[in-house]
């Protein structure tokens, strides 16, 4: 069966990047953040809509990982940050999506800590205090629903060893 785990966090906090490497690492599936392509071909700011189209590609994806052959699937962002951004932005989310989400279970969440440089792009918008607000509401809201997670810090190759460490420790 396919581990499902997923690197989650506030903006700039190396998920990409991290997601890359653990899936060679461990010869996993690398699955890149849906939002990102989704959002990149879009001519004005995101929308309600746009959120919901984003989580419903996101359910593709995982739907996806999981039907992969491999022992892992790497997932950059899930199902779990847009609904913490549909409550963070909009204070309203879609009915169906807590279902989903219950539907759709992560052997392991590794959440990013703001701990390193922002780095900005046309699509980030939550640098300074609200990277540090973000991770806290990341970190309750994975804590409420009782999901796996391990916090994830450091620098560069340390970082990354740090994730590795994760999984390897993890009780699967």
């Amino acid at each position: 069966m396919t581990k499902i785990i997923v690197l989650t966090g506030p903006e700039s906090t190396a998920k990409s990047t991290l997601t890359r490497e653990l899936a060679r690492q461990f010869g996993g599936s690398c699955f890149p953040e849906f939002a990102r392509s989704y959002l990149e071909g879009k001519p004005s700011h995101y929308t309600y809509q746009d959120v919901e189209a984003i989580a419903r590609g996101q359910i593709a994806q995982y739907d996806q990982a999981l039907a992969s052959a491999g022992d892992f699937a790497f997932l950059d962002t899930w199902l779990f940050v847009t609904k913490v951004w549909f409550d963070w932005v909009y204070r309203r989310r879609p009915q169906w999506l807590d279902q989903a989400l219950h539907d759709r279970p992560v052997h392991l969440y590794l959440l990013c800590r703001p701990d390193i440089p922002w780095e900005p792009d046309p699509l980030r918008e939550n640098g300074g205090e609200q990277r540090e607000k973000l991770f806290q509401q990341y970190k309750r809201e994975l804590q409420k629903l009782d999901l796996p997670f391990v916090e994830i810090g450091g620098e560069g190759p340390s970082r990354i060893q740090n994730a590795v460490q994760a999984i390897q420790n993890f009780n699967f």
